[in-house]
């Protein structure tokens, strides 16, 4: 297992000739859920249901996959801080289920990597299909020191970046960042340059909001619903076993959407608006859309990297 770090990456070189243009051929690409009033999921739609704005211009969609058997891969992010304690063990007896069904019951190709995170951010497995090796790993984890949440975001997202398919980060938590040198926006930023949707998992046995961190809680519900995700707020034992149910029946009912974009205006801060509605009709039925809620459009130069 390694110890993850950070340190900035200097400036790229001087800039282009104002005589040359620079031409954004990027695909950006979607993972779009929707969910009728009920808040049942919808696989059945078509393309031509769905409409995509970028910085509130309608662009073209070039890539469409229903239910996309895409491959996954997976970032499980384990929060082993003091303040888990005794409840570790059954969090950890939560994530081992869902890993075996992710594993065994989807694309073969599916993959996952597994994280803890204390006062250090530490990767215990790269990227793999065997589930008796991370599951070894998971039954080694103890609880101690403080929580760098947001360094473990930051971290699990740049190795996400670089990968084939779909990318997803899950992270089991009691929320709350106390170590990290990464801050909530630069976590977010690196969630959103990974096209990573993220599902925190968060597990408080407090109900009191005295002696929870609320702020913390609020920052993950606002990064997850920035890359499109959602935060499961379960207690332990089988309300815990549902929300990780919940996340895969997600995963596997999920729309790829692309586009190149065109026409948008510029950003000051590189940062592009995206916005995905349904036809009317849908929508007049109770359709809603979640999907990230933007990406950046140039290259982020000078940005923290990743170091192991």
């Amino acid at each position: 297992m390694a110890a993850l770090g950070l340190h900035a990456q200097p400036g790229a070189a001087a800039g282009q000739p104002d005589t040359v243009i620079k031409v954004n051929v990027r695909l950006v690409r979607m993972l779009v859920t929707v969910k009728d009033a009920a808040g049942q999921l919808v696989g059945s739609l078509n393309k031509s249901d769905f409409t995509v704005y970028d910085n509130g211009v309608k662009q073209d969609i070039a890539v469409f996959d229903r239910e996309t058997e895409q491959p996954l891969s997976v970032a499980m992010l384990v929060d082993t801080s003091a303040s888990t304690g005794i409840e570790l063990h059954y969090e950890l007896d939560s994530v081992s289920r869902f890993l075996r069904v992710l594993l065994s019951e989807g694309n073969p190709d599916d993959t996952v990597a597994l994280y803890s995170f204390n006062w250090e951010v530490r990767l215990l497995s790269s990227y793999t299909k065997r589930f008796a090796r991370v599951d070894r790993l998971l039954k080694l984890l103890k609880s101690e020191g403080g929580t760098s949440l947001y360094d473990a975001i930051f971290l699990a997202s740049h190795e996400l970046e670089y990968r084939n398919g779909r990318h997803v980060m899950v992270l089991v938590t009691d929320g709350g960042d106390t170590t990290s040198t990464i801050n909530y926006h630069q976590a977010l930023e690196a969630a959103l340059l990974a096209d990573t949707i993220m599902y925190p998992v968060l597990v408080v046995p407090i109900t009191n909001d005295a002696g929870r961190n609320v702020g913390g809680e609020n920052a993950l519900t606002t990064l997850a619903a920035g890359t499109g995700g959602r935060v499961f707020t379960p207690g332990l034992g089988a309300q815990l076993d549902r929300a990780f149910d919940d996340i895969l029946r997600e995963l596997r009912t999920q729309y790829l959407i692309g586009f190149y974009p065109k026409d948008a205006p510029p950003s000051t801060d590189r940062f592009h608006t995206l916005k995905v509605t349904v036809q009317n009709n849908l929508a007049n039925r109770g359709l809603r859309v979640g999907t990230r809620s933007g990406y950046y459009g140039e290259a982020n130069e000078g940005r923290p990297e990743f170091r192991q």
